[in-house]
């Protein structure tokens, strides 16, 4: 017999015990009343940089979507299967979403197998090769880079991946048409999760900072 994963349901158990029974009425209202977040927020699917953690959020408080190195598509109506395209479509044109967020971090797996050409595929369909090819030209123009350690190019494709995916986002004509009338706001950031440090992206110079506490 398949036994379900015992530390989720450990896990549950607290939840329910814990947060459950604290914000019930919360719970109690998102079930009648339906979702309403303002926030966006476009993450990496690796377990160490869970958007609702990072940020501490609430239930029902920011609509989340994860894939590998938190990347977006360009806009491509082909007929494909498009899973983050159809979560950014539901999240703005449904939700009206005000927010935005691209959030990397650091360590990446998936930006360290873009920077790896040596890199087996991990099955024959390569889907993780597939997906890391819309980082191709950033990710050779980096690798080549002979100047940069192994860790600098790393960390200089992880931010890249985040400025990648807000212009990428620019090219849905849903996003470009409320961000042009000052309705929706675009926004980047990456996580250390060595460090535990939120560096955000300066949308006029393009570069990464890390806000001081005052900023916070």
């Amino acid at each position: 017999m398949t036994v379900f994963p015992p530390s989720l349901l450990k896990g549950y158990r607290e939840f329910k015990e814990g947060r459950l029974s604290q914000e019930s009425e919360r719970y109690r209202l998102l079930a009648e009343q339906g979702q309403t977040p303002e926030i966006l927020v476009i993450a990496c699917c690796d377990s160490r940089a869970a958007p609702e953690i990072v940020f501490n959020a609430l239930p029902g408080e920011i609509f989340v979507v994860r894939n590998v190195a938190n990347i977006v598509p360009p806009y491509r109506p082909d007929g494909e299967y498009h899973s983050t395209s159809a979560a950014l479509e539901f999240a703005v044109q449904s939700l009206k979403i005000k927010h935005i967020v691209v959030l990397g971090h650091g360590r990446c797996g998936g930006i360290k197998a873009a920077l790896d050409p040596s890199v087996e595929p991990l099955s024959p369909g390569d889907f993780i090769g597939k997906w890391m090819e819309l980082l191709a030209p950033a990710a050779q123009a980096i690798a080549a880079n002979q100047w940069m350690t192994n860790a600098e190019r790393q960390t200089a494709l992880e931010r890249i991946s985040v400025r990648n995916s807000i212009e990428n986002l620019r090219t849905f004509p849903c996003v470009s048409i409320l961000e042009n009338k000052a309705r929706l706001s675009l926004h980047g950031g990456w996580f250390d999760i060595s460090s535990g440090e939120l560096w955000l992206l300066d949308p006029e110079t393009g570069d990464f900072f890390c806000p001081s506490d005052d900023q916070i």
